[in-house]
């Protein structure tokens, strides 16, 4: 056997039974095994999955055993392909190859679909009365400072935001209250088989799809905002510098940390003006970008040509990047820096004016000379 490892709240243990690599998989929630053997059902005749070969109870939960892909260290997933300097060839042919793929399944099984009956836990039930937007906000208020006044979330409507050197506003409370309506009602949404959490720790290279306890019919727009918020924020950044113990064995991800850091170069909140004043650079390594602009172009564009060829894909994304930026991490438990980054990415993507290819793919600009 080899090393226990820990990923949120479930335990993996590498093994080998008669010759055979396996990983057990160790569940403390019942309802989460169940999740994940539907979902393996669900997707296994349209992507490659590896053999779920058995599942059982053990004491204190639910024991899968999979097929152990030739995944080690820095090796074997999309993450090690982008944690390099420049991008390279074997990025650029995955990319292809994996929007390939997504393009076919997504468009063959592309359905107009009640939220009832999709995959509901990254946004329906986040927004739901109870879940994680609750969870994480209905009784806190997160502040923004420059070190020598505070903001809170809650009265930042009544402040003009200059962010880089663009005016903008944003309503908190207003915010929450959109999501939790939007994602409230019935209507349906046009929805296609996939994993449905398509992170870099969740894509193997060669291509096959991992942690399947989402997979099934899932919104065809969450997917692409959670691939995109994922590849260009999460992935680089937030995730190894507040869980660094996922990325044990891709210790790469570390080198590449400053890369894909944002530098806030200033700001000040000014309560008598009621202005907050915001100088910063996003900052993404080139092959992140690099994936970033194949997913747009080879996926999400041709694909919303076909599914929403009126409508703007603004409309389209919205609600599902806000819910990524606020119902991932709770923004009380970030760094002042990295919340105010967060919040000023919100801001970006409530705006009228959000335009969801450059919020992904601008090359980074220096801020404006004061």
């Amino acid at each position: 056997m080899g090393p226990l490892r820990r990923f949120t709240r479930n335990l993996v243990l590498p093994a080998n039974l008669a010759g055979r690599p396996l990983l057990l998989k160790y569940t403390r929630h019942p309802g989460e095994a169940r999740e994940e053997i539907r979902g393996h059902h669900s997707v296994r005749d349209h992507y490659r999955v590896p053999t779920l070969h058995a599942h059982l109870r053990v004491p204190g939960g639910r024991l899968l055993a999979y097929e152990r892909l030739p995944i080690g260290r820095d090796h074997g997933l999309l993450l090690d392909l982008l944690n390099t300097d420049r991008p390279t060839p074997d990025l650029k042919r995955y990319l292809h190859d994996l929007t390939d793929h997504y393009r076919t399944v997504i468009l063959d099984t592309a359905r107009l679909t009640p939220p009832a009956q999709l995959v509901r836990k990254l946004y329906w039930d986040r927004a739901a009365p109870g879940g994680r937007l609750d969870h994480y906000y209905a009784d806190a208020d997160p502040f923004l400072t420059d070190g020598r006044a505070h903001l809170p979330l809650s009265r930042i409507r009544d402040h003009t935001l200059r962010i880089n050197g663009t005016e903008s506003h944003l309503d908190w409370a207003a915010t929450l209250t959109r999501l939790k309506r939007h994602f409230g009602t019935g209507e349906p949404v046009w929805a296609a088989l996939t994993q449905g959490d398509p992170t870099d720790l969740n894509l193997a290279h060669p291509p096959a799809w991992l942690d399947l306890d989402t997979a099934g019919p899932n919104s065809i727009a969450g997917e692409f905002a959670n691939f995109l918020w994922y590849t260009t924020v999460l992935g680089g950044w937030l995730v190894p510098t507040h869980n660094p113990g996922a990325f044990t064995d891709h210790p790469a991800t570390f080198a590449h940390l400053a890369a894909n850091t944002p530098v806030v170069h200033r700001t000040r909140i000014d309560t008598t003006r009621r202005t907050l004043t915001v100088d910063y650079v996003p900052r993404l390594s080139q092959p992140r970008r690099t994936a970033a602009e194949i997913y747009w172009r080879r996926l999400v564009e041709p694909v919303a040509a076909a599914l929403w060829p009126d409508t703007d894909l603004a409309d389209i994304l919205r609600p599902y990047i806000a819910m990524r930026i606020l119902a991932v991490h709770h923004l009380g438990d970030l760094t002042p820096r990295e919340r105010l980054v967060l919040v000023c990415r919100l801001a970006d993507v409530m705006s009228p004016r959000f335009a969801p290819q450059s919020f992904f793919l601008t090359p980074e600009a220096t801020c404006p000379v004061r």
